[in-house]
């Protein structure tokens, strides 16, 4: 393990149901075998750590998936009471638990802040129970709004909405309504991410039947910059492309992916990296199960990252963010164009994106990569 990494991830597979546009490793239960996962995450951990003398330090974790609230209220407990037989936290840390809404109970918000988790990370994704049913979610539109009460309530000063864009037109989605009934809960953080179709969905084999079409970039273009205007309006910093934060709630755990510093993942399918190395673990539940129960790690496979790539994910990861990258006299001379587009904006050697410009993200940061500097 490298001693640098502060930052850890761990993936918990569970869910009641696929949901259409899914392509994530995750497992479909009913009953979720919390003791099997738990015993199975302990292996990883001892594999990959050893008995630990001294739980290592960390500035944050975050516990994504699948569904982790899944786990029930005594599931969650018993996985931080695990990660703190390797891992040391303070109490500013930020710890975040990914849910659904259907899974936020009095019992479970209590039993969470009181196991340490600081922050809630709410799959909403609609408030339009057409489309809640066409994307196979779990959870109803009223369960939203008790799930933001009871996190109110339960004493959570930081949690986030997630919310998907772009849907079919044949849905008739109204997407200004849904961000117009987000924004009224005043979340202290939005997550915002535009609908892809990946092969294998339920979403994929819909498409390929023709029984649906993907929204087109103009519409697109039309509800991110909406999206964009609507919560700059109601305060938020969009600080990353599908990132908006009220001050003080900008998602840490996050950041350090895009800043591209070592972190830890643990669970079916989870990445690592330890600032030049990148590794990823075995994506099916039984798979990675198995293997860390045979004491053995289970990751899948590793790929040394060279200057040259790491140059172009920072690139990358840096012009997402309202940071951007440095750039060098030839680099600025290459955005002057895009300056005077209205999609980049240059303050002294550094290039930021705007809204505008975040929408040609991919072929901007590939003319960009060989005029950067250091982050």
């Amino acid at each position: 393990m490298n001693v640098a990494a502060r930052h850890v991830y761990v993936h918990v597979p569970f869910c009641a149901r696929r949901c259409s546009y899914c392509d994530f490793s995750i497992a479909v239960r009913r009953d979720v075998p919390v003791a099997e996962f738990l015993d199975a995450l302990r292996a990883e951990l001892r594999a990959r750590i050893g008995v630990a003398a001294f739980p290592q330090q960390v500035e944050t974790l975050y516990f994504g998936g699948g569904t982790p609230s899944h786990l029930g209220a005594d599931g969650v407990t018993r996985m931080l009471d695990l990660m703190r037989e390797y891992f040391t936290w303070t109490v500013e840390a930020e710890v975040t638990l990914e849910a659904n809404p259907d899974d936020v109970t009095p019992l479970a918000t209590a039993a969470w802040r009181a196991a340490g988790i600081t922050r809630v990370s709410l799959g909403a994704q609609s408030f339009d129970p057409r489309v809640l049913d066409w994307m196979h979610r779990s959870h109803s539109a009223s369960q939203i709004d008790t799930a933001v009460e009871l996190l109110r309530c339960g004493g959570f000063a930081s949690w986030s909405f997630d919310l998907i864009f772009a849907l079919p037109a044949s849905l008739g989605r109204d997407w200004q309504r849904d961000l117009d009934l987000a924004l009224a809960k005043c979340p202290p953080h939005l997550s915002l991410y535009g609908l892809t179709v990946e092969p294998g969905t339920p979403l994929g084999k819909w498409a390929e039947r023709g029984d649906v079409d993907a929204t087109d970039e103009s519409g697109y273009e039309q509800e991110f910059l909406s999206a964009h205007s609507g919560a700059a309006a109601a305060g938020f910093d969009h600080y990353e492309v599908s990132n908006f934060a009220q001050p003080g709630h900008h998602a840490v755990h996050n950041r350090s992916y895009w800043r591209g510093v070592p972190y830890l993942g643990f669970g079916p399918s989870a990445h690592g990296f330890d600032g030049s190395m990148r590794r990823w673990n075995r994506a099916a539940y039984a798979a990675w199960r198995d293997s860390a129960a045979a004491g053995t790690d289970p990751v899948a496979g590793s790929e040394f990252i060279g200057d040259g790539e790491a140059n172009l994910e920072s690139v990358y990861l840096g012009l997402r963010t309202t940071n951007g990258v440095r750039v060098d006299a030839a680099g600025q001379g290459t955005v002057q164009p895009w300056v005077h587009a209205g999609w980049a904006v240059l303050r002294g050697d550094r290039v930021a994106l705007t809204p505008l410009g975040w929408l040609r993200l991919d072929s901007l940061a590939a003319a960009l990569t060989p005029a950067t500097g250091s982050r």
